[in-house]
């Protein structure tokens, strides 16, 4: 299995590597949603790649965890100030599933949506080389429904609500579209290091 260790993002200064403005959670892990936790089993689950792509793809549980398998170990970082250092998420690198579906040369950006219809927008840069995985397992156990089981995207080196819970999909585009919090006032990128939690940090 690929492991890929936490970004260092810029220097860490002594304070414990956090971000400003954030505190160690330590074994706590909140649990925050903008919408009530669905209840969707791993066989009903699916995720699909599309927009702006050569073939648009959906996978079944199965058929996503035939994938070759790959890992994030490292933080994590929450709009709402807290961070979990150390953390270990396993699925499969969204690489693996935007090779197969093969973004096109104008795809510039990306939003992503969950099967509860949350969505949130991203760079695709932020989407590719290693930097973002669909989990399944935290901590070597199934990833639990209040924290976006049966599977989640992660984008570690971004603030958490852009790891959509309870992922359906990714549609390439080649403009931003703002997603949920985005509309209402959020960042559109919302980098910790830059501490870019609102519109206009």
């Amino acid at each position: 299995m690929n492991v890929t260790r936490g970004f260092a993002g810029r220097p860490r200064v002594r304070n414990d590597g956090l971000p400003p403005g954030q505190y160690d959670a330590r074994d706590d892990w909140p649990v925050l949603s903008a919408e009530v936790t669905p209840e969707l089993a791993a066989s009903e689950w699916t995720f699909t790649v599309d927009g702006l792509v050569a073939e648009e793809r959906t996978w079944t549980w199965d058929e996503a965890h035939a994938l070759p398998p790959s890992a994030y170990e490292g933080d994590i970082h929450c709009v709402t100030s807290w961070s979990k250092f150390g953390v270990r998420f396993a699925g499969v690198s969204l690489d693996a599933f935007l090779d197969l579906a093969r973004p096109a040369a104008e795809a510039t950006h990306a939003v992503a949506y969950s099967h509860t219809g949350y969505t949130t927008n991203l760079p695709l840069a932020d989407l590719t080389g290693g930097r973002a995985w669909i989990v399944w397992e935290y901590g070597d156990e199934p990833l639990p429904a209040e924290h976006g089981g049966p599977a989640r995207l992660i984008v570690p080196h971004l603030y958490f609500w852009k790891s959509a819970k309870w992922i359906a999909g990714i549609r390439l585009l080649d403009h931003d579209e703002p997603g949920f919090w985005e509309q209402n006032g959020y960042h559109h990128r919302g980098d910790p290091w830059e501490e870019q939690r609102y519109s206009g940090d």
